[in-house]
């Protein structure tokens, strides 16, 4: 059976009658649009004026920060384009929209739902693609027309456009088979609309000017048709679904033209709420259990409440609270170099030009939540107020931004803010934040994993990293999770890095805990369940277990506890394994790139520049080896960047049992010097119980 029929049997297996039906429904209707039929061919002559902006009046920008989007846009004017791990390479301008930029493969321009964009041989690499036309650059040219003036960056956008129109017409390419593409395009067409002056700019002026703001309009409606035609439902209804319906609300609201806008927009609203609350927990975790798209999600319902500010159309007291409870799982998250763990899939992608390029999005994202919310505790994890978040919030929101931190008590008030007790437990979300001193610049932190797989039967974007953790100190990361790498081209790859394997657990008999069935599809998903969770001012404990391994011939469940010593600063580790037969315990310790890690006897020797630890089995009589950049296993990998990847060190420790077994792992924190904090202990190993097979 080949690949791709085996592949559509196991993604038939995650659907329930509904969605069979549901989906046999789509193809007859796409079926019916390849004769011509459902399309929207002729589009209603628009009326009326457009929406307001999502801040007014548009703010003015700094010249330090003005130099930065006039140098991005002068770039791009003059051809040379950043994609992913493609940085200033010439596409030309414009550049040809349905050529890979990274294989160099021209995509085919029959009918766009008959295209397999997961075939490379036929699109070339679909992420690099899709991000192409995205159209974040427009926003780039159009903040450069804002802040200078000039009719330079106006008319490259206008070229920008008609060169797209005409290369990627109506609905034929790959550029018309994905809603959430249309849907990311539609919010950056609406910003760069307004920037450039909306029904007042000059290239709608005269009757070049017209057809070309007709054409435009057509393509924004087409957009909109073709959106609320072609969601993402059912097992599918994730961040792609809150996206969707976020391009579909601010086309709404931004062009209310069209008879049918007005009920775009209920649609819209109702489902962006709906999902927002639904895709997120009531603790403020988003069901995917990857780090990247909780805070992707927090981003775009953060802008979609802007504009429904400015058109007076707010949400449910409901969804705020719950924005801003995603903020504050950030926040708990983020260790004192504002870094977050690499938990779950990460593609890079960007949603809107504001910060391309020059600014962290989370910067970004947390100063504007720190405004709207009165947060100094999210106003003191933000370095300095971000350009972005002025184009998002306007000018004033600077002004309330400082008042959060008083000039006579900054540098105090940020250091309390920092040390504040944040959120540290996450029980629906699954995630644990053990440690001493957070916030300060001897934090020792655990972040600790023991949520599902992910969201809905596919758990797409999930890792099978049950009772996995990452560790740090004072900023400084030592274990870590080594990240996504890869999404469609290389299957292998993939694998490897959402496994078991690329994760600080442990992996049993050299299975995954979870069962994969395509890249974005897990076919049986481990359980996790927490036992127990105590904290006080001596040590941090967290008991959970799984039952991933359960399916195996012999079922096994694995019971993980981790006992952080605050004193000692020593973290013990027990597993015990439930089982009647032979297995293979492998645990795998995934180090930071730039750490030195050596063989010490028994023991692993991790140093940083900062901290180092030390990792052991006492008493078990297991020898630890050492691997990086294995290519064959793989094993050894971490990558900061979809498309890039390079060697880590990872200690292993292997184990035969037969029945029941226990082990337990210990890690010290040293100083970089290597002394061992010799303070009394609070924490009794001996009650651990940590015996070995």
């Amino acid at each position: 059976m080949n690949g791709s029929l085996t592949w559509r049997l196991r993604r038939l297996r995650a659907m329930g009658g509904a969605e069979i039906a549901w989906r046999m429904r789509q193809a007859l209707n796409s079926l019916a649009q390849r004769s011509g039929f459902g399309l929207a061919r002729r589009v209603p002559p628009a009326r009326g004026a457009s929406g307001r902006p999502w801040v007014w009046p548009l703010p003015a920008i700094g010249p330090s920060d003005g130099i930065k989007i006039v140098d991005s846009a002068e770039r791009l004017l003059r051809g040379t384009w950043s994609i992913f791990t493609l940085q200033d390479v010439a596409l030309g301008f414009p550049p040809a929209w349905n050529r890979d930029p990274r294989t160099g493969i021209l995509a085919q321009t029959s009918f766009g739902n008959s295209i397999d964009y997961r075939d490379a041989t036929r699109v070339g690499d679909i992420k690099y693609l899709w991000e192409l036309n995205r159209h974040q650059e427009l926003v780039t040219l159009a903040q450069a027309y804002k802040v200078t003036g000039n009719e330079r960056f106006a008319q490259g956008l206008r070229f920008l456009l008609e060169s797209w129109f005409e290369q990627c017409p109506y609905p034929r390419g790959v550029q018309w088979t994905s809603s959430l593409e249309l849907a990311v395009r539609l919010v950056n067409w609406a910003i760069a609309w307004h920037l450039i002056g909306g029904d007042d700019s000059d290239l709608f002026a005269g009757s070049s000017g017209q057809a070309f703001r007709t054409t435009w309009l057509q393509s924004i409606y087409r957009h909109q048709h073709f959106i609320a035609d072609k969601r993402s439902l059912h097992s599918s209804a994730n961040n792609h679904l809150i996206g969707e319906m976020f391009g579909l609300y601010v086309a709404a609201v931004t062009w209310p033209l069209w008879p049918c806008a007005q009920r775009w927009q209920a649609l819209a609203k109702r489902r962006i709420e709906h999902e927002a609350l639904l895709q997120t927990y009531a603790d403020g975790v988003n069901r995917e259990q990857a780090i990247f798209y909780h805070h992707t999600v927090a981003w775009i319902l953060l802008v979609a409440s802007r504009f429904a500010h400015a058109c007076r159309d707010h949400f449910s007291p409901e969804f705020p609270r719950r924005l801003e409870a995603m903020l504050e799982f950030v926040v708990a998250l983020m260790d004192v170099s504002g870094r977050l763990p690499m938990i779950g899939d990460a593609d890079d992608a960007v949603w809107i030009g504001f910060t391309r390029d020059t600014e962290d999005p989370l910067q970004v994202l947390l100063a504007c939540g720190a405004v709207l919310f009165g947060r100094l505790d999210f106003a003191a994890r933000v370095k300095r107020f971000p350009a972005g978040a002025r184009w998002l919030l306007g000018d004033g929101a600077a002004t309330e931004f400082e008042r959060l931190k008083p000039a006579k008590a900054a540098a105090a008030s940020t250091s309390a803010a920092l040390a504040l007790p944040a959120r540290r437990v996450f029980p629906e979300g699954g995630y644990y934040v053990l440690g001493a001193d957070l916030g300060s610049p001897d934090e020792v932190r655990i972040t600790a994993d023991a949520g599902p797989l992910g969201y809905l039967s596919l758990a797409a974007h999930g890792h099978a990293d049950a009772l996995s953790f990452t560790l740090g100190v004072g900023g400084e990361e030592l274990l870590i999770d080594p990240g996504t790498y890869d999404y469609h081209r290389q299957p292998r790859w993939r694998a490897y890095f959402r496994g078991t394997a690329a994760h600080n657990t442990v992996r049993v008999d050299g299975c995954d805990q979870s069962e994969p069935g395509g890249n974005f599809l897990w076919t049986r998903h481990a359980g996790t369940h927490v036992l127990a969770w105590d904290s006080d001012e001596h040590i941090d404990r967290l008991l959970a277990e799984h039952d991933g391994y359960e399916r195996l011939k012999d079922p096994l469940r694995h019971r993980r506890e981790i006992v952080y010593d605050k004193v000692r600063r020593s973290l013990a580790i027990i597993d015990s394994f439930s089982c009647q037969s032979a297995h293979t315990l492998e645990w795998h310790w995934h180090c930071a790139e730039h750490v030195v890690v050596n063989l010490d006897g028994a023991a692993v020797d991790v140093r940083g520049t900062r901290a180092r630890i030390r990792i052991a089995m006492p008493d078990c009589g297991l020898l630890p080896e050492v691997i990086c950049g294995d290519e064959s296993a793989p094993l050894g990998w971490v990558s900061r960047r979809l498309d890039e990847r390079q060697p880590c060190s990872v200690a292993q420790f292997r184990a035969e049992i037969r029945g029941y077994a226990k082990f337990c792992t210990r890690i010290d924190v040293l100083s970089a010097a290597g002394s061992p904090n010799h303070i009394e202990s609070h924490l009794n190993f001996a009650s651990l119980d940590p015996s070995c097979a």
